[in-house]
């Protein structure tokens, strides 16, 4: 048994949760997902909608590098898997990159516009996540590849001893890849308008001030 922790990454707002696991002759017991105790410890409260599971039949098994536009809480029912993620934000965290070995006690908290990949260790792993908004069919999402060089992602299996979807042998490499805007948050005025958040550099409506005149839009009231 273990105290739950928090600990920090390389790629900004990507933390690892070491999970207080308890054990007996039986087997083991964990709370998966403690809104309130994580939350305190710093997790954000990121309101998950969907739980998805992906049971992996065999070692070998390889998957990613998938960057969808919400946040992922990750971790095992059973198994044990090497996670890498890859920032394919814009900014200055774009192409950082980092690896973890995730067994039943540890989870990891993935922001969005981050790309998330694994490759399983043990036959019959179960690999679990929340995620703050729904999937929807048809839609397709930013992909890297899962040799990119720049990431450069130490496989603890070769590549081509892997089982690997054919969909993700034909993702781009990171040079053809367009980095992931910030999410725009859509905010209601104080009469009932709605809008988005100004991205930064851009100026936006006071609060309780009317929309902007048509082809004034960067302009600020007064």
């Amino acid at each position: 048994m273990s105290d739950l922790a928090l600990e920090t990454t390389p790629i900004p707002d990507l933390v690892v949760l070491r999970l207080d696991v308890r054990d007996d002759a039986r087997g083991w017991f964990k709370e998966n997902w403690q809104r309130e105790k994580m939350v305190a410890l710093g997790l954000p409260d990121f309101g998950p909608v969907q739980n998805n599971v992906s049971f992996n039949t065999a070692r070998g098994a390889t998957r990613g590098i998938h960057t969808e536009p919400w946040d992922k809480f990750v971790t095992l029912a059973t198994g044990r898997v090497f996670a890498a993620w890859v920032d394919m934000r814009e900014g200055a965290s774009f192409g950082t990159t980092f690896t973890i070995e995730i067994d039943p006690s540890v989870a990891v908290f993935v922001p969005r516009g981050v790309g998330n990949s694994y490759q399983t260790l043990e036959d019959g792993t179960a690999y679990t996540y929340l995620v703050n908004e729904h999937w929807r069919p048809g839609v397709a999402y930013p992909a890297l590849n899962l040799a990119d060089e720049s990431a450069a992602i130490p496989w603890p299996i070769p590549l081509e001893e892997s089982e690997i979807s054919e969909k993700d042998l034909g993702n781009p490499r990171l040079d053809a890849v367009k980095p992931m805007p910030p999410k725009r948050t859509l905010v209601i005025g104080a009469l009932g308008q709605l809008g988005r958040a100004p991205r930064p550099g851009r100026p936006g409506l006071r609060p309780g001030s009317p929309p902007a005149a048509p082809g004034r839009a960067d302009r600020v009231p007064r």
